[in-house]
């Protein structure tokens, strides 16, 4: 299966990439299927059926919200956040949803959209989208939300997926064994692996232009988070702290008294909070792979590029290259979804692509960079995905800040070194693999065990 830096960072909205961005994308995809087979003029009635996490975790991750927008048309890389609000509240009111945005269909959320306690074989994040007429179904279709946005129809399980998997790449490896093997023989370092990867979907001109797109959203993302403030959507009163940890950060005169090392950790720190505020508002965002941990890639980055004089474009389009490499081996191996592994296929992802992304920019070895993604995903082993009131707030927030900072010192610690290591990165990614299969249900994104159930008890 061939994988593309695109697919593994998608613009999106927050907060989730698995039960906001997947569903979205697989309703939005289900109303296209109904105009484009003519299907769409006949429809009188839609039933949306959540399973398994979906349903657990549904309403707190806003995943029948971004139901009802795909199924109005609405994709999540498009649509303005600040419309999200009208279109529901006029939904709620009328009880009359647009199809596609043309088809007006009488919509009744409590009958409608049913959050079922049962899940499907294949992912943990199912759901089912039925079309009916007058005289009976039109057209019904299953789809698995399997993390970082990407969704998979009932009919592509087992079988070999759309045609962009069949491109065939000049590079493709599955383990970072292969990867080391290519840069070796060819003199490469990982993101040039990479890059001539990519140029079999796009020109190098697009490839590097996209990059910075994702670049720029994400920086517009920390912007907002440090703009923001409040209290936070969906019960729990958290509040936003990135804007008052930015203003200071900004009154310090000069670092951090103890020490630079500190002061550092804070913007770090910051950057993280105020991506993730953002994404538990429903903002703008990019899955870096996920949106539960879409925090941890923008703030190493962004630190690099902010405090770092001689940083350029290049080192974005190389950054978010290799990181890709180790997206692309955990997607592959084991999982990036927290469903499905729990939160260290999640985090723990995103804090060794972090890693791999910051010992390339600052001239790693392809094995430096290699150790840097082991280090980092090695010590995320075994994190579960128990967000409180199945927000992605608590403790999700502060858990990309942590990881950020981790992703750097897994760097520092690889660059003091040769490459050569203990355990390889193989290894490890499929130990989170292993770990994840025996991780029990409640501590993978159903908010029914870990933090979620001692918050209540407390």
């Amino acid at each position: 299966m061939a994988i593309s830096v695109f697919d593994l960072f998608k613009i999106g909205i927050g907060p989730s990439s698995s039960h906001t961005v997947g569903p979205m994308r697989a309703a939005a995809t289900f109303a296209q299927a109904l105009r484009e087979q003519g299907l769409l003029e006949q429809v009188s009635r839609v039933e949306v059926r959540l399973y398994g996490s979906l349903s657990a975790t549904g309403v707190g991750h806003a995943t029948d919200r971004a139901c009802l927008l795909g199924l109005m048309g609405e994709w999540p890389d498009q649509i303005d956040p600040q419309s999200i609000e009208p279109l529901i509240a006029q939904l709620q009111q009328s009880q009359v949803l647009m199809l596609d945005g043309t088809q007006a269909i009488a919509f009744d959320c409590a009958s409608d959209l049913l959050l079922l306690d049962e899940s499907l074989p294949y992912h943990p994040n199912a759901m089912t989208l039925e079309a009916s007429s007058a005289s009976g179904s039109l057209l019904q279709q299953t789809y698995y939300s399997v993390g970082g946005g990407f969704i998979v129809e009932a009919a592509q399980v087992g079988t070999a997926g759309n045609s962009a998997e069949q491109v065939q790449l000049p590079y493709d490896f599955d383990s970072a064994a292969q990867l080391l093997a290519l840069c070796k023989q060819h003199k490469l370092r990982v993101s040039q692996v990479m890059m001539a990867n990519e140029l079999a979907w796009r020109e190098e001109a697009q490839v590097r232009s996209g990059l910075l797109k994702l670049w720029a959203a994400m920086r517009e993302c920390v912007d907002n988070g440090l703009r923001n403030e409040g209290i936070l959507p969906g019960g729990l009163k958290v509040k936003r702290r990135a804007a008052k940890l930015h203003r200071s950060l900004q009154e310090l005169g000069k670092p951090n008294v103890i020490g630079s090392t500190l002061s550092a950790m804070e913007w770090v720190n910051l950057f993280a909070l105020a991506v993730n505020e953002e994404n538990a508002a429903g903002g703008r965002m990019v899955t870096a792979p996920t949106n539960g941990a879409a925090g941890i890639i923008p703030a190493v980055l962004h630190y690099y590029m902010k405090f770092n004089p001689e940083a350029c474009d290049n080192d974005v389009v190389d950054f978010l290259l290799s990181a890709a490499a180790v997206g692309i081996l955990c997607k592959k191996n084991a999982s990036i979804s927290g469903a499905e592994v729990g939160c260290q296929g999640e985090v723990g992802s995103a804090c060794a692509m972090a890693a791999a992304g910051l010992a390339e920019v600052l001239g790693a070895t392809p094995m430096q960079v290699e150790n840097a993604a082991e280090i980092a995903l090695e010590h995320n082993l075994g994190l579960t995905c128990d967000p409180v009131g199945g927000l992605v707030q608590v403790p999700c927030i502060e858990r990309n800040a942590i990881a950020a900072v981790k992703a750097i010192n897994a760097v520092q610690m690889s660059l003091r070194g040769d490459g050569e290591h203990f355990i390889s990165l193989d290894r490890v990614i499929r130990t989170m693999r292993d770990t994840g299969a025996d991780m029990h249900a409640n501590y993978k994104e159903t908010s029914r065990g870990g933090l979620a159930v001692a918050f209540v008890e407390c």
